[in-house]
């Protein structure tokens, strides 16, 4: 499944100390679970000398590197420790993220941290946590979505106990996503916003589309390029369509109309989506059901999510554009709006996405 699913988790943010049996449960759960990651990863170079090692994977570290080499030289993300070691899971996902809202909102709960802030997620490493959480706040009438995520970022606090790895969750993927994840998860130790979850993705998303278009057009053959071009026109086409049913919602939940008024519209919106999500499948997709699951799930805590990597990408490329196309400058002012109380950065980004760059 090609849906957006990078949380930019930072499960440290839960090891600095919280109070209360359940966030005392919580934090020994991502103490275990990162140490347990941390305890798995070997050096790429033990991986590429081990005779063990396949072929198959073997080619994908040696991929991994370069592009690691390529993030640093070219993108100039940061040259630290992360992803030169490896870890194998025995589960398709490191982490699952639960992410819930009301029935008529968008608005995600969020769940804060000792200096992170507030996140519009919370994370386990076991399916069985999440799920527990998730029957939680169903319970207590929210709507809910559980979420397998293949990597996350400790937005380089944990370079002393060397780094973030390289996973097996997501090792094998083509070679245009795998080099999305590892600029994005790099992108996360450029700027970080406290509280502001979409200022965060949104950056590390546009960092990731810049990225990969670079790395594609000077390092990639024809195979990779075009591979790439097929998952990204689906995904650009299940953006499209979420970002409409999202807006219409918005703009639903926003009216003057009463409950039931809005429930039935929000039945009609809903199915829409599906039935157009199922003609895309039968016509230019060819069959392809990679987002079958999300569309059969979809509610407000999915819809929401998603948007968090959508709502500033606009804005953050044009910025990119204005500072010349250049990465160091563009990360300089990234890190100034970051700074900025939130209300006068998301002010900054809207200047920034309303008039563009002229030619």
């Amino acid at each position: 499944m090609q849906v957006r699913r990078f949380g930019g988790l930072v499960l440290l943010a839960a090891m600095l100390g919280l109070s209360g049996c359940s966030n005392v449960a919580y934090v020994a759960q991502a103490v275990r679970g990162h140490l347990d990651l941390l305890q798995r990863s070997r050096p790429v170079e033990d991986w590429l000398a081990d005779p063990a090692t396949s072929p198959a994977l073997h080619a994908r570290l040696e991929l991994a590197q370069r592009l690691r080499a390529f993030a640093v030289t070219e993108l100039k993300l940061p040259d630290n420790r992360s992803y030169k070691r490896y870890a194998e899971l025995d589960r398709k996902a490191v982490v699952w993220n639960v992410v819930a809202a009301p029935e008529l909102s968008l608005m995600l709960q969020t769940w804060c941290w000792p200096v992170m802030g507030c996140v519009g997620y919370r994370g386990y490493f076991s399916r069985e946590g999440a799920d527990a959480l998730a029957a939680e706040l169903r319970a207590d009438g929210r709507e809910v979505w559980v979420y397998g995520v293949p990597a996350y970022s400790t937005l380089g606090w944990s370079e002393w106990l060397g780094g973030d790895p390289l996973l097996s969750t997501f090792i094998g993927w083509s070679e245009g996503e795998l080099a999305r994840l590892v600029f994005h998860e790099l992108a996360h130790q450029v700027a970080y916003a406290q509280d502001d979850t979409p200022f965060n993705e949104s950056f590390a998303t546009a960092v990731e589309r810049l990225g990969v278009r670079r790395w594609l057009d000077q390092r990639a053959d024809a195979a990779a390029r075009a591979e790439y071009e097929r998952f990204d026109a689906r995904r650009r086409a299940f953006r499209a369509l979420v970002g409409e049913t999202r807006e219409a919602l918005r703009t639903l939940y926003a009216s003057d109309a009463d409950e039931a008024t809005k429930r039935a519209r929000k039945a009609e919106l809903m199915a829409a989506m599906r039935a157009r999500h199922a003609a895309l499948k039968a016509g230019e997709w060819a069959g392809y059901a990679g987002y079958d699951a999300w569309f059969d799930n979809a509610n407000n805590a999915a819809l929401g999510v998603q948007a968090a990597y959508d709502e500033w990408v606009p804005a953050f490329e044009r910025l990119f554009e204005a500072e010349g196309a250049d990465f160091k400058r563009f990360y300089a002012e990234v890190a100034r709006l970051a700074a900025l109380p939130k209300a006068e950065r998301r002010a900054a980004l809207a200047a920034v996405a309303a008039t563009g760059v002229e030619e």
